[in-house]
């Protein structure tokens, strides 16, 4: 019995040890353990509502790109809504509300081979917001900005990109994206004065 189990284990090696000595490499029951490794730079603008106010935001992310699939990296958005006025602040002045949040970007992209194709990307972080106010007693004078309170949160903030693969190194984003925050203690702001969708462009340059 002992002889029969040892040549049927024969019979079944042999082959397999011929085909991968054709391939010239080994092959495992996971697949191709070479894994591709990439990397970009891009710059971030997008809309969105702040307050109740049009609100611009602009920044930009870093990431390694795993296997053409998966993104790995760091993020960063500064934010900047219109100013309005509030005559309740030192007898009436123009106020807005300014500020940034940044963390870990996980970003899986699907059918990244494709000319148009989706990621997600998720930002994971921290930040902060200011109450600012603006004064200028005299029309030729300069303005003069005051932070009147500030305070910091944490964010996470999912999205959805459909991107276009334009030329081998850089691709054009077009995303919309939600904050959601922890609740913000700040002077005449609500707590979830952040939570909120955004969309815009992004121009990612790098290996993918």
């Amino acid at each position: 019995m002992k002889k029969i189990i040892t040549l049927l284990c024969m019979a079944l090696t042999v082959p397999l040890l011929h085909a991968q000595e054709e391939n010239g490499e080994l092959k495992t029951l996971f697949g191709d353990r070479h894994i591709s490794h990439g990397g970009y730079g891009a710059l971030d603008i997008r809309y969105s509502s702040i307050d109740g106010k049009d609100a611009f935001i602009m920044g930009g992310r870093g990431a390694w790109v795993i296997g053409h699939g998966f993104a790995l990296g760091f993020g960063g958005l500064g934010f900047l809504n219109d100013y309005h006025y509030n005559p309740d602040i030192a007898g009436g002045r123009n106020v807005n509300l300014a500020g940034g949040y940044g963390g870990l970007l996980l970003e899986p992209i699907l059918f990244p081979k494709f000319p148009v194709h989706v990621s997600i990307p998720v930002l994971v972080g921290a930040g902060g917001i200011a109450y600012t106010t603006t004064y200028n007693p005299y029309d030729w004078d300069e303005s003069h900005y005051f932070v009147e309170e500030a305070t910091g949160y944490f964010v996470l903030e999912p999205g959805i990109e459909l991107e276009f693969n334009i030329v081998r190194f850089f691709r054009l984003a077009i995303g919309g994206y939600y904050r959601y925050t922890s609740d913000i203690r700040l002077y005449d702001t609500p707590e979830n004065v952040l939570h909120g969708f955004s969309g815009g462009i992004t121009l990612k340059f790098g290996k993918f």
